[in-house]
């Protein structure tokens, strides 16, 4: 018994220096959010555990939109590898994701071939934003949630963060390649 309650102190010890944690004291990563998938089906983030994700909130009608062609390029190159490109369609900045989840999907297969999996369209600023995004700006602080659309985090296999980008840094940027390629499951 003894030994159990040095085990369980320990292990809620090395919880709290290991960041966000639940109502059990242990530790959170982003394998404890989940979303719905565009068509419909609970898409748990721990269904990635051991691969990396590269979670990005979308907009069809935005100036960085053509970014499509960057995230489905990844997706290809580097899904054998263990990457998972998440588009998060998201309606927060300037309105420009008005559609219904079907106009959505057909927006993104028709206009840019997109294949990679796709969300419901969700909040990612504010009081209202999917907790997965609120547990990331309490991560990484206020001043990192996204600022308009486009906005990259790269998720590692264990679910913890291992980067950040804003809208204006491409998919196929050196940054991005590089960061991914560094998480990648070996």
């Amino acid at each position: 018994m003894r030994s159990l309650r040095w085990l369980t102190t320990a292990f809620m010890l090395a919880a709290a220096f290991l960041g966000s944690t639940t109502s059990m004291g242990l530790a959170m990563t982003a394998h404890d959010f989940s979303f719905r998938s565009i068509d419909g089906a609970e898409l748990p983030m721990a269904s990635f555990d051991g691969k990396a994700v590269l979670l990005v909130n979308t907009a069809s009608f935005c100036g960085f939109t053509p970014q499509y062609e960057g995230l489905q390029s990844l997706w290809e190159t580097y899904r054998d590898r263990g990457l998972v490109v998440l588009g998060v369609p998201s309606n927060d900045f300037g309105k420009q994701e008005p559609g219904s989840s079907e106009e959505i999907k057909e927006f993104c297969e028709t206009k840019f071939d997109v294949n990679f999996p796709l969300t419901e369209k969700v909040q990612v600023i504010g009081a209202e934003a999917h907790p997965l995004y609120r547990w990331i700006s309490d991560e990484l602080g206020e001043d990192m949630a996204p600022r308009w659309n486009f906005h990259k985090y790269l998720i590692a296999p264990d679910g913890s963060l291992a980067g950040t980008w804003p809208s204006r840094v491409t998919p196929t940027s050196e940054d991005v390649t590089t960061a991914v390629e560094a998480v990648l499951p070996r």
